[in-house]
């Protein structure tokens, strides 16, 4: 029985038509009922109150390793990983992590299957089986994940930061574990790992430290007798939450300078300050107002000067990691060479911004456009996937109070100037830890990270050297921002006399094709706007596509300052390289939509190369490539797939021999000629009227073909490009074998493609069905029994309408030859166990996929993106779902 169910109402978007009920089980689980009779899809979450922070000593990663096990199997339901196939084969999928202070568990599913696999899931936290076969199996499952992460630098940053703290801060502990830490350490002291394991389950898995958030199409009464007869066995010990007293930095972590190798090319800067939490202050909102500001990137911001004096790349500040107890402020800095030479300059920079914000004040103007641009954003939300909200929700009721477990700290609406003073008061040089990544430091360093293996050098940095910095630093004009012309004003909703349901083609010229659909299902005052520029010169060649891939960065570069203050207000643009020529894409609140995409096409037809910011984007793009080399191998693996499949696509390593002999006389003398014949193919929905849709392609048309001096030209009925995939002959076996471009990574990747049909509703469906029955038993049988790999997967694969089946697996445990074997023996199996499948399975399968068919687009841009996907594709099957189905 739910002993509390006091009345809270709780701070919901304006639009939110779902229900919502905060009860308190008999055995103290508080949980979080929500109704929404419009949903295709069911979705829990349980938020333990339990995270690495709570590892014993010498046992680093039990919280992690217990996440991996406890949804093996369960006394109720011993079959192994009969949770994963049920949920799988019934149209859903589940997942779990650990974090600091808290461990997350969460499923969807089919809206007819919720209460069986609601039931499986709650038995985890009643009485789950760790059986001794499988604790020694996913051991091996969390070393494939320590040792697929081993070479990224974020993981690898990141632990550096932990390793420089308080040995007896819990913030200094290794989260992940791996063979070390959970099997030879252990045996060494003779300590059963398995015994550890169920000891820190029984006495840390409390159901008052537990948090469920249940999603369903019932209504709340319904949902409440479902959830009381479930979670109700789950034990109660009574613990209390975790408290981790006391700063993970003390003076000696305090005032240094910290240089380190990382993995990739690039130069970046970490400046890090701890602070007061967001959390204690979170509708004052110190951090967000102070990222806004230092994090800005309009004219006279600290981005802006860094970026004109060509020594940095990107900018980010904000609050990073954070728990009740303690935070960090984060200004992180991407620079270039000339950047990485000048980083006391950088440092000085940044400071003299710190002191600008102090001589300022705390302005009320500021906050108030900060509150009320999120008040707008909260309001105007899009609905997301129920999985991710309830990991969303669930996560923040452990942090919030009840009514403000949905809105969390997105919208800071109590203006405090001492609140956002204070905080700012600790951004100063006896607080500061500096973090300044380089390959240029190799050799020059003298300490190493255990966990990861980063090397690093440690210096003490004094207030006195940083006030020098800040006196050599230029004397650049940083000034606030001023106030933001895009914030939307008028939120009205253009309700449109024809219902039309699928995309039409409401115009075709020689010069464009415009596709229309407004907005008949969401009801929000935005819209998406996708313009596909094809042109035939733009991917001739190696050099062509390189030259491309400049432009579009170096047009991105060059409507950054103007638009930055569109992307503050929630309008959001971005253009990028195809292989058949670029695409422009805006999306957001429609009020002032327009005028941003005028200034899209105007930087087009008006583009010229500027020298300066042609080095620094060239050097950008070279790093880029360079870096590739990095990516882990089964990124690689699927990289090399396509080069291999897909017609007109060039290898990166012929791109990067190309760029170092490119100027930017070469950008000016190919744009023309790039442009020069160019068809558009647009997509235009939302909020938006047929008028209006047709006004926005006879601008472009306008300006791009009929100027005095036209910049395009229709193509000619030759030059229209077609995607292309290379044929695979029938019972032919093709293999390409490459060797690993880091020779530092262990880990070997394997894809193992199978090419079915071009589109055809009928084969469609057939090998859909196929995938969904055969997922879960390839995970199984591949990466939980026999181990091959952490990443281990079976997908679906469409090449522009080619539709086939491939395996994706990334080991350190086999090479790729003897993984390829495992595959074809696991077809095989698979083979006779569908041969075996009665027709009482079958139907259900066919039912699941029927179900997950039938689930509505959440929001305007998941339908947009599956309507664009079938025009860029060339299939144009609009009705595609209800054709399958």
């Amino acid at each position: 029985m739910a002993v509390g169910r006091e009345e809270v109402e709780i701070v919901k978007p304006r639009s939110d038509k779902r229900e919502y009920r905060r009860v308190v089980l008999e055995n103290s689980l508080e949980v979080l009922l929500i109704s929404d009779p419009d949903t295709d899809k069911c979705a829990a979450s349980m938020d333990v109150g339990v995270g690495y922070f709570c590892d014993p000593e010498g046992l680093e990663g039990l919280a992690h390793f217990l996440e991996h096990m406890l949804f093996y199997a369960s006394e109720r339901y011993p079959v192994e990983d009969g949770y994963s196939k049920f949920i799988t084969e019934h149209g859903g999928s589940r997942n779990a992590f650990t974090s600091s202070r808290n461990t997350n568990y969460h499923f969807d599913v089919n809206v007819d299957s919720f209460e069986e696999a609601l039931d499986r899931f709650a038995q985890f936290f009643i009485k789950p089986l760790m059986s001794p076969d499988a604790t020694m199996r996913e051991i091996k499952a969390v070393h494939s994940e320590y040792q697929k992460n081993l070479l990224l630098d974020s993981r690898r940053m990141n632990q550096l930061q932990k390793h420089i703290s308080e040995e007896s801060h819990p913030y200094h502990k290794f989260s992940t574990g791996n063979w070390d830490t959970l099997e030879i350490r252990p045996r060494a002291k003779g300590l059963d790992i398995r015994n550890e394991l169920i000891q820190f389950y029984k006495e840390k898995y409390s159901a008052s430290l537990m948090h469920l958030v249940v999603y369903s199409k019932e209504n709340l009464d319904e949902i409440l007798c479902l959830v009381e007869g479930k979670f109700q066995e789950i034990q109660n010990t009574d613990k209390s939450t975790s408290r981790f007293p006391g700063q993970p930095c003390s003076s000696e972590h305090l005032q240094i300078l910290v240089k380190t190798v990382p993995i990739k090319q690039g130069h970046k800067l970490r400046v890090i300050w701890p602070v007061t939490p967001e959390i204690q202050h979170y509708k004052e909102g110190p951090c967000q107002y102070l990222g806004h500001l230092i994090g800005h990137q309009g004219e006279g911001s600290l981005f802006y000067v860094l970026k004109t004096l060509g020594w940095a790349t990107s900018l980010f500040a904000g609050e990073g990691e954070s728990c009740w107890e303690f935070a960090f402020f984060t200004v992180q800095i991407d620079l270039t060479d000339a950047g990485h030479e000048h980083m006391q300059d950088v440092i000085g920079l940044l400071f003299k911004y710190i002191i600008l914000l102090q001589q300022s004040g705390v302005c009320k103007w500021i906050f108030d456009e900060l509150s009320a641009l999120c008040e707008t954003e909260f309001h105007y939300q899009d609905k997301i996937p129920p999985i991710d909200y309830v990991v969303c929700v669930a996560s923040n009721m452990e942090i919030y109070p009840p009514e403000h477990w949905i809105v969390g700290s997105s919208m800071p609406c109590e203006f405090n100037p001492g609140t956002i003073q204070m905080v700012l008061d600790k951004l100063s040089p006896d607080n500061v830890r500096i973090f300044w990544e380089s390959k240029s430091f190799e050799g020059a360093t003298d300490m190493v990270e255990p966990w990861y293996g980063t090397a690093y050098s440690m210096n003490r940095i004094s207030a006195s050297t940083i006030q020098e910095w800040m006196s050599y630093s230029p004397d650049e004009n940083l000034h606030l921002p001023g106030p933001n012309v895009f914030i939307p004003t008028d939120f009205s909703l253009k309700i449109s006399g024809e219902k039309i349901n699928l995309p039409v083609l409401l115009r075709k010229s020689s010069y464009s094709t415009l596709w229309f659909k407004p907005d008949t299902v969401f009801s929000t005052p935005k819209a998406y706007i996708i313009i596909d520029f094809s042109c035939p010169h733009a991917s001739n060649s190696s050099e062509a596509e390189v030259l491309t891939d400049l432009f579009t960065r170096l047009l991105m570069d060059y409507l950054n300052e103007f638009a930055y203050y569109a992307q503050v207000a929630g309008l959001y643009y971005g253009v990028h390289d195809t292989n058949t020529g670029f695409q422009v894409t805006v999306v957001g609140y429609n009020h002032k939509l327009r005028i941003l995409l005028e200034k899209i096409i105007e930087k087009i037809a008006t583009f010229k190369v500027r020298p300066e910011r042609f080095a620094v984007i060239k050097e950008v793009v070279t790093k880029d490539y360079q870096n590739l080399k990095f990516q882990q191998p089964y990124e690689h693996a699927m990289y090399c797939s396509s080069l291999i499949l897909q017609d007109n696509t060039w290898p990166w390593t012929e791109q990067l021999e190309v760029l170092p002999s490119l100027e930017n006389e070469d950008l000016t003398n190919f744009l023309p000629l790039m442009l020069s014949r160019t068809s558009l193919e647009l997509y235009v929905a939302g909020n938006i009227e047929r008028g209006e849709a047709e006004s926005i392609v006879q601008h472009i048309e306008n300006v791009l073909f009929h100027g005095p001096q036209p910049i395009c030209q229709p193509l000619y009925p030759s030059q229209h490009l077609t995607n292309r995939v290379v044929k695979l002959g029938t019972g032919l076996s093709h293999f390409y074998c490459t060797e690993g471009l880091n020779p530092s990574d262990q880990n070997s990747a394997l894809v193992h493609y199978i090419q079915v049909h071009q589109d055809d509703i009928m084969m469609n469906v057939k090998l859909q069905l196929f995938a969904l029955i055969a997922k879960q038993a390839a995970f199984h049988q591949l990466r939980s029994v026999e181990q091959l790999g952490y990443i281990t997967e079976l997908m679906q694969r469409n090449d522009y309408g080619i539709h086939g089946l491939q395996f994706l697996i990334q080991s350190t445990a086999k090479g790729p030859g003897n993984i390829d074997l495992r595959v074809e023996e696991f077809l095989k199996m698979f083979e006779s166990k569908l041969s075996r499948m009665t027709n009482e399975d079958f139907k259900s399968n066919v039912n699941a996929l029927i179900d997950m068919k039938l689930e509505k687009h959440k929001n305007l841009w998941e339908e947009c993106a599956f309507y664009w996907e079938e025009i860029s594709n060339g299939t144009k099957k609009f009705d595609r779902r209800e054709t399958e189905v």
